[in-house]
């Protein structure tokens, strides 16, 4: 059956391979333009991005033509190989072999918006590691209450 209508927006959080702090400041919009043109280039929205030194954030409404580790796939890959070729991290760059796919509503779209491009502040109370624990005990719990 043909499917006319979806409504799916993941929230990605790639990581850079043993969290070291590899994306620059002054190559974080270059970055983040790169992944947003291989999301859009694969029939999908990119709603908010923003690149961290040893995480990156991206909310997408994710065409049905493509699954979810599909495009995590190919935006990892390219943007991996982007930055190698361009040069923009001392020694070698790679993302780390996993990530996290968090489903997120049409009704808090807003809200992941706003947390991703607030992620400078955010991460001046909360570090990446803690940040990351509370997302999976949130996921965990919704997907298994105890």
């Amino acid at each position: 059956m043909k499917v006319e209508y979806n409504n799916l927006y993941t929230h990605f959080v790639f990581t850079t391979l043993h969290r070291l702090p590899l994306i620059a400041a002054q190559h974080r919009e270059r970055i983040e333009k790169y992944m947003t043109g291989i999301v859009k280039n694969n029939d999908s929205h990119l709603y908010a991005i923003y690149a961290n030194p040893e995480h990156v954030h991206f909310l997408v409404s994710r065409s049905q033509k493509i699954s979810e580790e599909s495009l995590a796939t190919l935006v990892a890959d390219s943007s991996e190989r982007f930055i190698n070729e361009n040069k923009l991290c001392q020694g070698k760059f790679k993302w780390q072999e996993t990530c996290s796919a968090f489903s997120v509503s049409k009704g808090d779209v807003d809200k992941v918006c706003n947390y991703i491009l607030n992620q400078p502040e955010h991460h001046k109370k909360v570090t990446f590691m803690e940040e990351y624990e509370i997302f999976l005990k949130f996921y965990q719990k919704t997907i298994r209450p105890q």
